[in-house]
């Protein structure tokens, strides 16, 4: 038991060093980056605040690459002491070494499913908001609850709130919806309520609509008029509607499955998140596969040399596990593999090669 508690807190300590240092790094890049995107008139904390916004969402994707180079460079070191010399000599097997890293690595990514998630996602979508509100004043916003679909769009003759019941998968269509046109300054000016609004380039075509004015001292219902088709000039794409309710990433994990049906609910297709809640669950697993991959490699004694080439070979089949990971995400998402299969079957491979890499090293 001692023999663990050593080995998980050198890794841990070892984890939290490149951990801050990869910090530091895309800190500053991304600082650098926020300076050359806004203008002067975004001053240099607001900078600061975004770029500390925004830095939590590409730690949490460099996680792997970060969780193999601690496990690399603590097994280098203990090659380097002869501390695994002695751990064998002393009767104990090799694969002892390996245990506690690869239980430090599960407790680490189910915290970082458990509670990175959350962080990440609130503060990547305070980031969004945060920019959106210096580039264009923040003025379209989407919102999908158990009530339906809300958006908002807006220039500068005013803004407009629109809600729908459900819409098409392409969201191009929204069916039963409402808009309610607000004049900057004055409120709420008039109310469209149609059964289906159909997003064109620059405006919106509605059917069978009805329109109330609102403000103007008289009964709306008496000045009301009807329309076969109705346009009014919108400044939403499909692109933008759908990226601000695409990336699952700015939804908490906890909030995730209700969130999905939401989705299917509003009539969009709830499949990419379906996978990311998956790949989110099988994060602990392959982060622990990469700390076995990278013990592998690197448990050997550094007197029998090509300790470069070892190291060189366990970043780039990392790399590779990763990109494969990436890859049967991206079927998933496009429907040619179902979620589980996408999220649980580059982990368990990984898993198992590194299992049988470890085995050959050690028994040969």
């Amino acid at each position: 038991m001692i023999l663990h508690y050593y080995f998980a807190r050198r890794f841990l300590r070892m984890f939290l060093s490149v951990l801050m240092v990869f910090f530091l790094f895309v800190g500053l890049l991304d600082l650098v980056d926020q300076i050359r995107r806004f203008d002067a008139s975004v001053t240099f904390s607001d900078v600061v605040v975004l770029t500390l916004l925004n830095t939590p969402q590409s730690l949490y994707q460099m996680l792997p690459l970060v969780m193999i180079l601690a496990t690399i460079a603590l097994f280098l070191g203990l090659a380097r002491s002869s501390e695994l010399v002695v751990t064998r000599a002393s009767g104990r097997s090799g694969m002892a070494a390996i245990v506690a890293p690869a239980m430090v690595a599960a407790v680490i990514g189910a915290l970082a499913v458990g509670m990175g998630n959350p962080i990440v996602a609130a503060t990547s979508k305070r980031y969004v908001q945060m920019a959106e509100t210096f580039e264009n004043g923040g003025t379209d916003v989407l919102s999908i609850g158990a009530e339906g679909l809300w958006l908002r769009q807006g220039d500068a003759e005013g803004q407009t709130v629109i809600r729908a019941s459900r819409a098409n998968p392409e969201a191009t269509i929204l069916y039963d919806v409402s808009f309610v046109q607000y004049a900057p300054q004055r409120g709420p000016v008039r109310r469209l309520q149609a059964a289906s609004a159909e997003l064109q380039t620059g405006r919106w075509v509605l059917r069978d609509a009805k329109s109330w004015p609102l403000g103007t001292g008289e009964n709306p219902e008496i000045a009301a008029t009807r329309d076969v088709m109705f346009t009014l000039p919108s400044t939403l794409t499909q692109d933008s509607i759908r990226d601000r309710f695409g990336d699952p990433s700015v939804v908490s994990i906890w909030d995730l499955p209700a969130y999905i049906a939401d989705l299917e609910q509003a009539g969009f297709s709830a499949r990419r998140h379906q996978v990311w809640l998956q790949m989110e669950l099988a994060r602990p697993l392959f982060l622990v596969a990469l700390v076995l991959l990278g013990a592998g490699f690197t448990m050997r004694h550094s007197r029998l040399g090509r300790t470069g080439i070892a190291v060189l070979a366990a970043i780039m089949l990392g790399f590779g596990l990763y990109y494969i990971r990436n890859f049967a995400q991206i079927l998933g998402d496009n429907g040619q593999i179902s979620p589980i299969l996408a999220a649980w079957a580059p982990p368990l491979a990984s898993l198992l090669l590194a299992i049988g890499i470890i085995l050959h090293m050690e028994d040969g």
